[in-house]
């Protein structure tokens, strides 16, 4: 690895699913992913770390809403500092009735509004 390879922004962690590296907001995009689609646990080393959300996607939508946005607040104030969670919407993935969407709107440490979009 190059030094002109090596992130300068504070934060940054190497790219899930990819090569280089996740950097600034996509950082926080990755870390939120990476929380909701953890079951909780799941990680023998940290066996608290990551959510609930994987245990409602097999329910029907209608119910399962108000658990998956609940456990994605909780999970997010847990484990990520860096973001205030502003609002979460629970949706059907378009084409893939089976799968559901989570759409998380948050603010960042710098007061910027930011989205993530995971599919657990």
């Amino acid at each position: 690895m190059s030094a002109q390879s090596i992130p300068t922004s504070l934060h940054w962690q190497p790219s899930c699913g990819g090569d280089g590296f996740a950097v600034a907001y996509d950082d926080l995009r990755q870390a939120i992913r990476t929380i909701l689609a953890t079951r909780v646990g799941s990680d023998p080393l940290r066996p608290d770390f990551g959510s609930r959300v994987p245990d409602y996607l097999d329910w029907p939508i209608d119910r399962a809403r108000p658990h998956v946005v609940r456990e994605t607040v909780a999970a997010i104030r847990k484990w990520e500092p860096r973001v205030s969670v502003k609002r979460v919407r629970v949706s059907v993935a378009e084409g893939n009735p089976a799968q559901i969407v989570v759409a998380v709107y948050f603010i960042a440490a710098d007061g910027v509004e930011v989205s993530a979009e995971v599919r657990p």
